[in-house]
């Protein structure tokens, strides 16, 4: 029997695939990657916690188990994963800390022969873990069985000291589980109080309105050639949706042109910080040593927090020790890997940064003594609110703005000479005047069309990691 035959659909409603009576009964809700590493630790341990024991594992999803709804094939190609293909494995080896026993595998740059610097598409990722899953299932022992059950569960019941009893869509009588683990991942929602007051205008005008899914998912198809589009967010899920709004559709690139195939609506952008996130970096970090983290915010400071008899507050109490433990490890990178661009020496900042309230005038007199350029310092205000003061007069300026901006942010973060770390101020190194944005009062943020003369910048956004070198984004002409 191979691994799919053992991982084959049951029905609970069906005597031959029913629990057996008096069998240790697991079930796992969701059968992604969360529950392919259950199952590959199961087998992984098995050898000396279940010697001779019987086990049946049941996975409730409606998605093929391994991939599950994220990472299935039924997907565009166009549509990557927001990780290097060598950063992604499935696999335990000597840098765990686990109590089981370590097995080593290919991660996914390995498995797929591809770059490991590449961003895989989520179709060969899903590949990948249905791999996995396979593998793990054959290594069970034979008195552990895997049920997948294809459906949704609907509900959890049961005593808090009893069983468990697991109510799946469709079916009449529920799974028995002596433990259930809840491993869905990301959750639908339902609309808000705005999303829906956004969907009944949009019934009483005639137009469409597609609240916030996971955008594979989403039927784009109401989205007619040339009509406008306004997109409220610039992070990831804007990335997939204008990949599929324009690559998808017929677009391709000559070179640094975008070619249009004239079946794509014109997107108009807008987020509260009215600009995408940074790009990924395009080179690797061969130099300087990693930062020895924690070091401000650890287990002894998260302990003390926790003992406090009157409670801490995010703000007072926690974010100042993020702030401290972010800013250590990107000085230290700064400063061990391009020590050309300090005016101290790391010992001497080090030991005088340590004594620094984070936030304090103390603070900033010592960074800027020490990091003579301002793009080199850490400003995670300027890095959330990038556009904050910043204004220009015409809609043009804005588009021409957030060109430079992009462009700059491309070009730092492919250049290996400005290396640091992955947070840096210099946000809006690229301003030459007040540019960001005339649109904030109808689009509550910067407004910008990716299929016009007036788009994203012909190199891209970068966000997403999905930067593939100038012209790609759906920009039909550079300004």
């Amino acid at each position: 029997m191979s691994p799919a035959d053992l991982a084959g659909v049951a029905d609970p409603a069906d005597p031959a695939t029913a629990p057996a009576a008096g069998t240790p009964a697991l079930v796992i809700v969701g059968a992604g990657p969360r529950a392919t590493g259950v199952i590959e630790r199961v087998a992984a341990n098995a050898p000396e916690l279940y010697p001779s024991s019987r086990l049946d594992i049941h996975l409730v999803d409606p998605y093929p188990p391994g991939p599950g709804r994220i990472w299935r094939a039924e997907q565009s190609p166009l549509l990557w994963m927001n990780s290097h293909a060598q950063d992604v494995t499935m696999f335990t080896d000597d840098t765990v800390e686990t109590a089981g026993p370590v097995l080593p595998g290919p991660a996914l740059h390995e498995w797929a022969g591809t770059d490991g610097q590449a961003f895989a598409d989520r179709r060969t990722q899903g590949a990948y873990l249905r791999w996995v899953y396979e593998k793990a299932v054959a290594a069970l022992p034979p008195g552990i069985t895997v049920h997948h059950h294809a459906r949704r569960a609907l509900r959890l019941t049961g005593p808090p000291d009893g069983r468990q009893e697991v109510w799946l869509e469709g079916a009449e009588h529920p799974l028995p589980a002596d433990l259930v683990i809840l491993a869905q991942g990301h959750l639908d929602a339902d609309l808000d109080h705005e999303q829906q007051r956004l969907s009944r205008y949009a019934r009483r005008h005639g137009l469409v309105h597609l609240p916030p899914d996971f955008t594979a998912d989403t039927d784009l198809s109401a989205l007619r050639a040339g009509e406008p589009v306004l997109v409220r967010g610039f992070g990831l899920a804007f990335i997939d949706l204008m990949v599929l709004l324009t690559e998808g559709r017929g677009g391709r690139h000559e070179g640094d042109t975008y070619v249009p195939s004239g079946r794509e609506p014109v997107l108009y952008v807008g987020s509260r910080r009215g600009v995408p996130y940074h790009a990924k970096l395009g080179y690797t970090w061969d130099d300087g040593e990693r930062p020895p983290l924690p070091r401000y915010l650890g287990p002894d400071q998260i302990d003390e927090l926790l003992a406090r008899p009157d409670g801490y507050d995010f703000a007072r109490d926690v974010w100042p020790l993020i702030e401290k433990e972010l800013g250590f490890a990107h000085y230290h990178r700064l400063f061990t890997a391009h020590a050309e661009r300090t005016a101290m020496a790391w010992p001497d900042f080090d030991e005088k940064y340590a004594v620094c309230p984070p936030g304090s005038p103390e603070l900033a007199a010592l960074v800027s003594a020490a990091v003579p350029d301002p793009a080199d310092r850490l400003d995670l205000r300027a890095v959330d609110h990038p556009l904050d003061g910043v204004r220009h007069p015409s809609y043009d300026g804005l588009q021409d703005g957030i060109r430079a901006y992009i462009t700059a942010d491309l070009d730092r973060r492919h250049d290996p000479r400005t290396a640091r770390t992955w947070l840096s101020s210099s946000d809006c190194s690229p301003c030459t005047g007040s540019w960001c944005g005339s649109a904030t009062s109808v689009l509550g943020g910067t407004a910008t069309s990716a299929t016009s003369p007036r788009g994203l910048p012909g190199r891209g956004c970068g966000n997403c990691s999905r930067c593939r070198g100038p012209g790609w984004c759906g920009s039909s002409a550079p300004g």
